[in-house]
């Protein structure tokens, strides 16, 4: 072979060789993650997106989309299986999935780890003032959405109906927020649930088309021992005139919604998506997004945490200066 051509083919395999080099190194800084929302019309769906959008604009080589699906259990699954990146999971499903006590459900979820805390999510067991109805155990043989299969939505009803002996005397209908508002509004059902940060669209909706009652479900939930069974629940009170003709306050309970990822996910990643969205403008950006994002700072940043935090936001906290307990270090 002439030394020129050999010249040429030498640094024709050069060429070939950086150009890969530059794309693998390009791949490498390029993350493509995926955050699990929830059910059209439910909190998960605003916190999702609003952190999605965030995160992509403000982390570079980052690309980050939000998925809808049934919510909490959904989201639960699908991080453990790698599906998806991020996704918002309550903390009672979080710890009941790591030890394998979902219902009908004896996978151990433990790839998921807690990030940080978003907001609580009150139970809301929404009625028509006229049916007189001022006990969950009054729903027997009644027709209840109890949110989509497989939302944390439908896990907390069937954990809370099952507790106080009615689960199987109802008829449940698994209808996400946005549908159960219109079948109450239509008369196919009788009562829907909905588990989310308050005021909520869909309980204001159909606050707008009938006359509703709230039922106070704490005072079920302490006569029959739910707290002691499922210690992650703790009382809360939504105060009056949170919607229409609910003059009064009503107590009931509520589980904390958390920001998980799975233990896959580069520990980078996630220290600078947790530094960025608990920001200030990361903060105020989310108040913009859902105002049940007014419980989220640094203070609270793992209040109700259940499972082990992943090492990029143990990275975070411990910087902040929270105690974090052994059972949750990494």
């Amino acid at each position: 072979m002439k030394k020129g051509s050999l010249i040429f083919l030498l640094a024709g395999f050069l060429a070939v060789f950086f150009c890969m080099s530059f794309e693998k190194a390009d791949a490498q800084r390029k993350a493509f993650l995926a955050f699990g929302g929830g059910p059209t019309g439910g909190t998960f769906n605003y916190f999702a997106n609003g952190m999605a959008i965030y995160l992509g604009r403000h982390i570079p080589n980052l690309d980050m989309s939000s998925e809808g699906s049934g919510g909490s259990g959904e989201n639960l699954r699908r991080i453990n299986a790698g599906q998806i990146d991020y996704g918002i999971v309550y903390s009672g499903d979080a710890f009941l999935g790591r030890r394998g006590e979902l219902p009908n459900d004896t996978t151990k979820y433990d790839k998921v780890m807690t990030v940080a805390y978003l907001y609580g999510a009150p139970a809301q067991l929404v009625v028509r003032a006229g049916d007189n109805i001022t006990s969950a155990k009054q729903l027997a043989g009644k027709r209840v959405a109890v949110g989509n299969a497989g939302s944390g939505a439908a896990l907390s009803a069937e954990r809370f109906f099952r507790h106080i002996g009615i689960w199987d005397e109802m008829t449940p209908q698994f209808l996400g927020y946005s549908p159960a508002a219109s079948a109450f509004r239509d008369g196919h059902i009788d009562a829907f649930w909905v588990l989310v940060g308050y005021p909520n669209a869909s309980v204001i909706e159909a606050a707008t088309q009938s006359r509703i009652s709230l039922v106070d479900v704490h005072k079920d939930a302490l006569e029959t021992g739910f707290y002691d069974e499922y210690p992650f629940y703790a009382k809360v009170t939504i105060p009056g005139g949170t919607y229409r003709n609910v003059d009064n306050p009503v107590d009931t309970f509520q589980d904390s919604t958390f920001w998980c990822a799975g233990s896959g996910v580069d520990e980078d990643i996630v220290y600078e998506s947790v530094k960025t969205i608990f920001s200030p403008a990361g903060l105020q950006h989310m108040l913009t997004a859902h105002g049940a994002a007014r419980e989220m700072s640094i203070e609270n940043g793992l209040t109700g945490a259940s499972v082990p935090i992943h090492p990029g936001a143990y990275r975070f906290w411990t910087e902040q200066g929270l105690d974090i307990p052994e059972e949750l270090k990494p």
